[in-house]
Formats: C-alpha cells, structure tokens, sequence
C-alpha cells in the first residue's frame, strides 16, 4: 500500500483581491508558511491562473510550477464550469453567476463555453503533468430528488442518458489525454451518491475516464455512510477534500434543512477537528483501498474564522497522514513454508 500525500490546500475560499491571498506567487508562499505541501488551485480564478494560457503553452504551465515556490500543483479543480455542463431551466439564472457577464442569458452559448474550458482545464492539467480533474456533474434531474409528485416511467434513465451525452466528448478528451474526471459526491448533483455515481457510470458505458472525488462532510449531511462507501467505490477515487461536517437533527429541521441559512441548518460544515467525522477512519479505510494521491483541505466553516481554520488544517491533516507498513508486525515469527509439517499440523499425518 502506499501513502497519501499531503497536506494540501484547495484555494478557493481563500483566494481574493487582498495580498497574500491575490496572485499565485503569494497565496503559495502563505500555505507553505502554514506546512502545505501541495495547492488545488480553482481554474476559473484569473488571478491564479489564465486556463486557456495554460492549456496552449507548456513554458506558461513552467512559469506557474516557478510562481508556486517549490509547492506542488496537487490538481486543477474545474467544479464551476463542470456545473454548467448540465443546467436546469430552474436554476439558469442562478448559475449564471459562474459564467462570463456577455454569456448570461444565454444557457447554450453559456454550455458551449462550459465545454471549451472543460477541455481547457484537462489540457492544461496534462501540461503540468497532472493526472486528475477534480469537478461537478451538474444537474438535470435534482428537482426530481424527492419522488413526489410520482416521477414518470423513465425518466430518470433519459435524465442519466441525456447528462451522459453531454459529457461524453469532455470525458473522451480526457480519455486522449491520460486524465481522470474526479466527480465530486455533493448534493445539487445529479452525481450525490453511489447509486446515483453508479446510473452515470452505467449511461457512460463504464467511461475509463468517470472517476470520483470523494468528500465526508457530503455524506454526513444526507446522512450516508462515508466509511461504508470507500471500500465499495475506493478503486474509482482519485481525489480526496478534506472538509469535516455535523448533523444535529432536531424537531424542528432535518436534513433538507427548512430553507435556513448555514448557522441554523441541522447539517453544517465545520473546519477540520470540529466537526462529527471520524477521520482516523476515513483515512486508514482509504489508504487500505490504496488511495495514495493527495488529502486536500476544502475550508468551509460557519463559525471559524478562515486563516484559523487553514492554519490547524495543515496540523490536522499531518497528524492523520499515515505511513504504510513495509512488512507485517509479526514478521518475527513466521515460519518457512514447509508441506510435511502443514499436514502433520492438519492432522494429516
């Protein structure tokens, strides 16, 4: 078995206009200041990387490795432009928060674009030697999550077929490019849990590309077994967000959560350590499957402050790391193979 690697940091939630946090150069600096070994940097974040640069210039993919100062690129997350691969009408005007300000109001030309930077992201990912793309299903079907009104005959096998063939020429240019598509296990998804991960590998015909991003704090909320899951799915898991969660149901919420903001919400996202998650677990049962990438923390809290939570982040995700066995503990007293005396031990003799 081999190692997971870490700790790393996804960007995201902290990249903005104020130095450190404003420009590659920086924000590396600061979370290898913090321990970090390794950043997931978001690919629609223009003050952190131009994507299309990078999918078309290896020497502008060097100039980023040199902007990190010696951190690693774990991956390139593409999760806002996989969203738009599949949108419902319900949520257009939402989502077009994502895109360009010329394409809102306009959801193809705003798909089409969802796929030009979905191949930008995986060809740049392969400039920098990278092998994974952590991102979002999107969602045709998510209005449908609860069966009532009684959903008609079929329907969710077309909503599986129709996600699937809009994905199909992202997933086949991954495929020609050597990199996996990592699908985030997150409700909002039409991909939120294994059987609905399992629909999807189905309508793609078992795509050698459909792999997953495997996320706790997302099982805790729907109240899904975040252990059971790893030995089920481990061999599709290729990218790992470390982001610690709490259920607290009550009378008055559950796990659709009233429609209250996150401090109220029965389910909520806590840093890491602070939560209800039993990472000890999670880490062993991943590194038993074989998982051996990167373990990458995803801040998302409702009460910590965030240089707070970075900062123990890259103390806790150390302190779970663990390193492989290269024999077993009672090496010591094995014994050579020897066929008579097995048999005389059975009885056989």
């Amino acid at each position: 078995m081999s190692g997971i690697k870490g700790p790393a940091i996804f960007l995201a939630q902290f990249s903005n206009a104020n130095p450190p946090f404003n420009s590659l150069e920086s924000i590396s600096l600061w979370a290898k200041s913090l321990g970090y070994k390794g950043i997931q940097i978001p690919a629609w974040d223009k003050r952190l990387i131009d994507i299309d640069k990078a999918a078309s210039s290896i020497s502008y993919c060097e100039e980023i490795r040199g902007l990190c100062g010696g951190i690693e690129i774990t991956e390139l997350a593409s999760h806002l432009f996989g969203q738009l691969i599949a949108v419902h009408p319900a949520y257009d005007e939402i989502f077009d928060a994502f895109t360009e300000p010329s394409l809102r109001n306009h959801p193809k030309n705003r798909q089409t674009w969802a796929f030009e930077k979905m191949k930008a992201v995986i060809k740049a990912s392969a400039n920098l030697g990278l092998k994974v793309v952590p991102t979002f299903s999107g969602a045709l079907l998510w209005h449908l999550i609860y069966p009532w009104p009684q959903r008609p005959a079929g329907i969710v096998e077309e909503g599986f077929k129709a996600l699937a063939s809009l994905w199909e020429p992202v997933l086949n240019t991954a495929s020609d490019y050597g990199i996996d598509l990592a699908y985030e296990i997150h409700p909002g998804e039409d991909l939120h849990d294994g059987m609905t991960f399992e629909r999807f590998y189905k309508a793609t015909g078992q795509h050698k590309s459909v792999k997953i991003l495997y996320d706790p704090s997302h099982f805790v909320l729907q109240y899904l077994d975040y252990i059971g899951f790893i030995p089920i799915y481990g061999e599709f898991i290729k990218a790992f967000h470390v982001k610690d969660a709490e259920l607290r149901l009550s009378g008055k919420s559950g796990v659709y959560g009233g429609y209250q903001n996150w401090k109220e919400r029965s389910g909520r996202f806590r840093s890491l350590g602070d939560g209800d998650i039993d990472f000890k677990k999670v880490f062993s049962s991943l590194t038993e499957v074989g998982y051996s990438s990167w373990a990458v923390l995803e801040w998302e809290c409702f009460l910590k402050d965030a240089e707070q939570g970075a900062r123990e982040g890259a103390q806790f995700i150390a302190s779970h790391l663990i390193e492989t066995r290269k024999e077993s503990f009672d090496d010591y007293a094995a014994m050579t193979t020897n066929e008579k005396r097995n048999r005389r031990i059975l009885g056989l003799e």
